[in-house]
């Protein structure tokens, strides 16, 4: 019997040999007659080697060989700061830190002699969205609120979990342009609805827009927001690849299965400023929301030219609400030369947009939302010193969610089930774990703005000014914010019209 065994065994193995080397020559065959890789055809089987190292390589650097303030697009210390945020561990750490003060662009906040005691600080106020010029105007309580994030670019649990997660912590959540999903209205949070150029969600079977849509919707949003551009992808519409185009996803956006959904590059029913107002108004006037846009900034003539036509037709013609995207925003998907190239970052285009606003009398009249990379607390009060009333990020939401920074979330195949359709993957995002950290992170954001303000001498956030923050300019040389960008003076736009007027 054994002898058997033996032999059997022995013949197994032969068998096996033989479909190994036979496998070995058949690849070593294939690899030195393709023609389309030149290190494989003179290096059989080997140079496979390379292809497999070079996909491995951005993961060892991120874990092995980075510093902890190196990596893009998030470094490795910020990412650990938003971990133990989100678990709610505090943002506590020992000996030194590891941010170089000396390096151009670093952000220093003038700490007050006399920092506002306990006692005297107050709670920071909640703003109002479109109030005297809607019927529905939109109290916003955090400072901190969920960034635009497609159902589609996001897995279901996702979804789920920021809808959840922002109810429990205050803040809103924006659709995105994939529509309106049973998800997002699950955790019966503040939901912002997105009017992407492609109108998902908010369509008709024709792809133009869809008044009864809208004023069904109406019931279920806080406030709509069109969409002219973001940061990652100016003059690009939104791209979501054939593989993430599911069943469900295809039906809520109005669009065929398994092909890619790429949107417009712009709307085809704004092609200018004044048709931009002319739509926000009527939204306006047809849902009773307040209406707000995002974009991109490339320079100062969009920005001035709203102001002036604004100043010109009347204050009920303005967004209630401007979202300003930097060229450093993320997304799902988008051409690398868009995303390394396009756009001012937010750093130089959140000012000028509200020394624009400021010029035209108008700040008080439009909310200023900053978007574009400011994941951690420090960020977010620069933006409120600067003049922004809020803070949107997506990338943030998706580190509480678990995002490890794979840099797949175009491929379905993200190993945390942020951005994948695959089940398999999803499972391992547990919806009832993970809404509480999506709170905790907001809340723990917002507490963290507010301990930077109390340092600076402010009872609460919203009192942060530009003065309150010095930007480094060169090694241990910075310059206050407030002179790097003067306040302008309060309508001056104004002024100078009302001159040339009565010339």
């Amino acid at each position: 019997m054994e002898g058997m065994l033996s032999v059997v065994s022995y013949g197994i193995g032969t068998v096996l040999g033989f479909v190994l080397v036979g496998g070995l020559i058949a690849l070593i065959v294939h690899d030195v007659t393709q023609k389309k890789h030149t290190v494989l055809r003179n290096y059989p089987v080997v140079g496979r080697l390379r292809f497999y190292f070079e996909d491995l390589g951005e993961y060892f650097r991120q874990y092995f060989f980075a510093g902890d303030r190196d990596e893009m697009p998030f470094n490795r210390a910020t990412r650990g700061w938003v971990y133990r945020v989100a678990k709610d561990e505090g943002g506590i750490i020992g000996f030194g830190s590891t941010n170089d003060l000396r390096e151009p662009g670093s952000i220093i906040f003038v700490n007050d002699a006399f920092p506002v005691l306990e006692e005297d600080r107050l709670p920071t106020p909640s703003l109002v969205i479109g109030e005297g010029y809607c019927k529905h105007p939109f109290e916003a309580r955090s400072i901190v609120n969920v960034s635009g994030m497609s159902y589609g670019a996001i897995s279901a649990p996702a979804v789920r979990s920021l809808s959840r997660g922002a109810n429990l912590a205050g803040c809103w959540l924006d659709t995105g342009e994939g529509g309106l999903s049973s998800y997002h209205l699950e955790g019966e949070c503040d939901i912002v609805m997105q009017i992407g150029t492609a109108k998902y969600g908010i369509r008709n079977l024709d792809g133009s827009f869809s008044p009864e849509k809208a004023k069904e919707l109406a019931r279920m949003v806080k406030a709509f927001e069109i969409k002219l551009s973001q940061g990652a992808k100016p003059g690009k519409g939104g791209v979501l690849p054939g593989e993430k185009v599911t069943e469900e996803i295809a039906r809520i956006r109005g669009i065929p299965a398994s092909k890619g959904s790429i949107s417009p590059n712009r709307h085809y029913d704004i092609a200018n400023v004044g048709e931009l107002l002319d739509k926000i108004a009527y939204i306006r006037d047809l849902t009773g929301r307040p209406v707000g846009v995002k974009t991109a900034i490339g320079g100062w003539e969009f920005i001035n030219e709203l102001c002036e036509t604004v100043l010109r037709r009347g204050r009920e013609y303005a967004p209630d609400f401007f979202v300003i995207d930097g060229g450093e925003g993320g997304s799902g998907a988008a051409p690398q030369t868009l995303m390394d190239h396009m756009a001012l970052p937010i750093a130089e285009a959140l000012p000028r947009v509200v020394d624009s606003l400021l010029q035209a009398d108008l700040k008080s009249r439009v909310r200023v939302v900053a978007a574009g990379k400011l994941v951690t607390s420090a960020r977010a009060a620069w933006a409120l010193c600067v003049g922004a009333d809020f803070v949107n990020t997506a990338r943030g939401f998706m580190f509480a969610l678990g995002c490890i920074q794979a840099l797949r979330c175009h491929t379905n195949t993200c190993p945390t089930g942020v951005t994948t359709h695959n089940k398999r993957l999803q499972r391992g995002l547990v919806v009832e774990e993970k809404f509480v950290r999506v709170a905790s992170y907001a809340r723990n954001m917002n507490r963290e703005i507010d301990m930077i303000a109390h340092a600076c001498g402010c009872r609460h956030a919203r009192e942060l000014k530009r003065e309150h923050v010095r930007i480094v300019q060169t090694a241990n040389q910075s310059i206050a914010l407030n002179m790097l960008y003067p306040y302008p003076t309060v309508g001056s736009r104004t002024a100078s019209k009302q001159a040339s007027a009565a010339a």
